[in-house]
């Protein structure tokens, strides 16, 4: 099976240097409290929370020329979205990953939106829209979903349910 996909950004990404990994910020955010808790401020590299680590798979995506985003579209259709310029374009399925700030405005044309602000979901997959699959939003999720760990196992999870979706 081939896959196109779409990477949709709110604004483009931050690529971290190869060099920096996990480890490397892990020293930062140390030293950082420190510095801070010792009332001294200190001269960092650029790079937050935001910033993707280029661990080897995202390496291989770079090799491959596949890590070019795109600004959001402006709608859903029944098939796909609307771009901001009215061009229409089919997508098979849509994988919506909230980061750290979680909200559902985007959603609302849909008329999926629960009072509790939640979207009835069946292993992140949208009830009532079935090629919509949430990540990251919370417990009603996945457990600890909100967290790179938890989250994780979800997203596994998820993408053999689009592979089987998609055959």
């Amino acid at each position: 099976m081939v896959a196109e996909t779409l990477w949709i950004t709110q604004t483009p990404p931050q690529f971290l240097a190869d060099d920096v990994d996990g480890r490397v910020l892990f020293l930062r955010a140390t030293e950082r409290l420190k510095a801070q808790q010792e009332g001294r401020s200190i001269e960092q590299p650029i790079g937050g929370l935001g910033d993707i680590v280029m661990i080897d798979s995202v390496k291989a995506a770079r090799e491959r020329g596949v890590l070019q985003s795109k600004r959001p579209f402006s709608a859903f259709t029944e098939h796909g979205v609307i771009w901001d310029d009215g061009s229409a374009q089919q997508v098979d399925a849509v994988i919506w990953c909230t980061g750290f700030k979680a909200a559902l405005n985007h959603l609302n044309s849909l008329g999926i939106i629960q009072p509790d602000q939640t979207i009835a979901v069946h292993n992140c997959r949208s009830v009532q829209v079935p090629n919509l699959w949430l990540l990251g939003y919370g417990e009603w999720t996945g457990a600890a979903s909100a967290t790179l760990v938890g989250v994780s196992r979800t997203a596994r999870a998820v993408a053999e349910d689009i592979a089987v979706f998609l055959a």
